[in-house]
């Protein structure tokens, strides 16, 4: 009698980007498909999570590049994700959203597109999980990490809630005798590489910031050049740079092999991974970390940049012609 085949536990990833790092993304999807032998057991690709620049009721990070998205690249995203299985997942997480921002029509226009039972949105706001619930209950919500619930009690109430899945507080990682009491660790999700220090005081601030911020962005297209705003810019004591080499250092880290041989087994499934304004090779390097198996890393680095110059999304300069004597 054969001995029974080993379950291989399953592993969900979300991934930043529905704007700068949504080529990448789409590469890498097909890099599973076409070499799964580079990737470890279990791995799927749950969402593609961001916003499309700029939205009011974005939240966690600034993408303040003078971008838009217009409706077709809006459309052509939903589209093309969704037909992989993929869900697209909003971070409407700004904490100062207003009754009055509900309207907003580029945001209502983005939910509209993606309203079609397979999508989703991270809230922070009561305001606008009110409004979502009564106008748009085909999207699965999830619970913000923005919301910086470390009480064991107040957690396990959060994920008896009507949400699809619960991100936890980032403090929460690697700590092992809170981890065990959450009840239902399958609604959880953990940020895996935060950049952010340990038990950050100034996170909330950030939140905050980074709202104001896209306000500005958006109040500055209404006005003319010698009447705008400046945007001001976050600075951090801790420093900001988002690299996984960095995020190794802290206490807060989760490595992959923890990732396969102490969550799955303990019952989480859901990993989030930042980076929506991360430098792309950076980012392709978080990637290769957790994704790859290790021998097929340097291999996977170099198949997906090579990928990403041959569609264009980057470039590499040659020397000038030149001519002698």
């Amino acid at each position: 009698m054969m001995e029974e085949q080993k379950k291989v536990q399953k592993v969900r990833f979300h991934l930043p980007g529905l704007r700068y790092n949504f080529p990448l993304n789409m590469l890498l999807v097909d890099l599973m498909k076409k070499s799964p032998e580079y990737f470890r057991e279990g791995l799927e690709i749950a969402s593609f999570f961001g916003e499309f620049p700029v939205s009011l009721w974005n939240g966690g990070r600034f993408s303040g590049s003078g971008d838009q998205c217009n409706a077709d690249y809006i459309r052509t995203v939903i589209y093309n994700a969704n037909k992989l299985g993929i869900a697209i997942r909003y971070t409407y997480t700004s904490p100062l959203i207003t009754k009055e921002d509900l309207a907003d029509p580029y945001c209502n226009f983005c939910l509209e597109t993606a309203n079609n039972g397979m999508n989703e949105v991270i809230v922070v706001s009561p305001i606008l999980e009110e409004y979502l619930r009564a106008n748009y209950p085909g999207f699965k919500l999830t619970s913000s990490t923005c919301k910086e619930i470390k009480d064991m009690g107040k957690l396990n109430e959060e994920l008896k809630k009507d949400y699809n899945i619960v991100v936890l507080d980032y403090n929460l990682n690697n700590k092992w005798e809170l981890l065990e009491k959450i009840e239902h660790k399958e609604k959880c999700e953990l940020l895996v590489n935060s950049c952010c220090v340990p038990n950050c005081q100034r996170r909330g601030e950030h939140y905050r910031f980074v709202s104001n911020q896209e306000r500005i962005e958006l109040k500055n297209r209404k006005l003319p050049a010698n009447a705008q705003q400046e945007i001001p810019r976050w600075y951090c004591e801790y420093g900001e740079n988002t690299s996984i080499y960095r995020s190794k250092t802290l206490s807060t880290h989760i490595s992959p092999e923890d990732i396969w041989n102490k969550y799955a087994p303990m019952g989480f499934m859901n990993f989030k991974l930042e980076g929506r304004t991360a430098d792309l090779f950076l980012l392709i390097d978080t990637y290769a970390y957790y994704f790859a198996k290790p021998e097929y890393r340097d291999e996977m680095r170099f198949v997906l940049t090579a990928n990403l110059e041959l569609n264009r999304v980057i470039t590499v300069n040659r020397p000038r012609r030149g001519n002698w004597p």
